[in-house]
């Protein structure tokens, strides 16, 4: 091990429109929402992750939080940049380090990614000491994160429901033969369940009881097998001013999803019509696996497997499936051929 390799540390990240994770030494060290705060009259920021998350909603007029991501993709260079810093000095083999250690980094990106946002991407990495930067396509990644064996000739499906994009692919021999990626994810389920609220019942919520709606209550489906209990909603009637606490069931979240899960319904149908028949028939036999957020959705996989026809299989902790892979991809830089340089 020569000197230099003494001073280089190894990280893959996930770089997700809702959170952001990081493998250091095979475990995770970050898990932290993609969020910053920045104070507007210095444009400094000033809380990252959990900290900022607490502020959303909440600020006053000098302060406003951005998320970095938008549909997977950077969509502020300067927050990201700030962001993706200082998760880096959180990790603990790194913090507090009289040198800062030279990294290797690979970073999952969306399949549907442009050469200008790959470079983004790239840019913000290199300017935290990176001197290796690799990318990798997320439904590879996820692919890898729920136990596939994607470098076999044999065809497997992923669904990756992430905060800002859904990603279905096949993936066969190490590649991806057909892949779509569509801007309907968690973040769009968030915002249909605020929307239904207001059209609805003449509620206004934050996005923060949104997400907490989606995830307390969330359905994809009218009928679940296990009966979810309603729960109390609070916000702004629109008519009176008045703050206002309604009840809230699966039922109802799953009419106000609907529409966005027929889209990835439709997208998912339109995939499995593009891919080669040989791989068709391999998929027949192997199914479907869902990951990220998204999977953990109430009758979701039910829907699919209605829809499809095929079996469906949710990632165990989908959350981690892509930054799992990411990092299994960290460790086999060399043997993988599909890492993007």
């Amino acid at each position: 091990m020569g000197l230099f390799d003494m001073f280089t540390q190894e990280i893959a990240i996930d770089l997700g429109t809702a959170n952001t994770l990081i493998i250091h030494n095979n475990k995770i060290v970050i898990d932290q929402p993609s969020i910053v705060a920045i104070e507007r009259s210095t444009g400094r920021p000033i809380a990252v992750g959990e900290q900022a998350k607490h502020m959303q909603g909440k600020t006053h007029e000098d302060i406003k939080t951005i998320r970095p991501l938008k549909d997977g993709v950077i969509a502020d260079f300067h927050a990201s940049e700030h962001m993706i810093k200082e998760f880096i000095k959180k990790i603990p083999g790194i913090k507090g380090k009289f040198i800062q250690p030279a990294l290797r980094i690979v970073i999952c990106i969306p399949s549907g990614i442009t050469e200008v946002e790959k470079r983004a991407v790239r840019d913000s990495a290199q300017k935290v000491n990176a001197k290796e930067v690799r990318l990798i396509y997320e439904p590879m990644a996820a692919a890898i994160g729920v136990g596939i064996d994607v470098q076999k000739p044999e065809g497997n499906m992923i669904i990756d429901i992430g905060g800002g994009t859904t990603e279905i692919a096949v993936v066969a021999l190490g590649g991806i033969v057909c892949d779509k990626s569509v801007k309907i994810a968690g973040d769009v389920f968030t915002n249909d369940i605020a929307y239904y609220l207001r059209t609805h019942h003449n509620l206004y919520i934050g996005e923060r009881t949104a997400e907490r709606i989606k995830i307390e209550v969330g359905s994809a489906v009218e009928d679940l097998d296990v009966d979810i209990e309603d729960i109390p909603v609070q916000g702004r009637d629109l008519i009176t001013g008045k703050p206002k606490e309604i009840m809230v069931g699966y039922k109802e979240i799953a009419r106000a999803l609907d529409k966005s899960i027929i889209r990835i319904e439709d997208a998912v149908m339109e995939t499995l019509s593009l891919t080669p028949p040989e791989l068709a028939a391999d998929i027949y036999k192997t199914g479907i696996y869902l990951a990220g957020g998204g999977a953990l959705l109430r009758g979701l996989a039910d829907r699919l497997h209605k829809k499809t026809g095929l079996p469906v299989f949710v990632a165990e902790d989908p959350l981690r499936a892509v930054v799992r892979g990411t990092g299994i991809a960290l460790k086999n830089m060399d043997k993988f051929n599909f890492l993007i340089k």
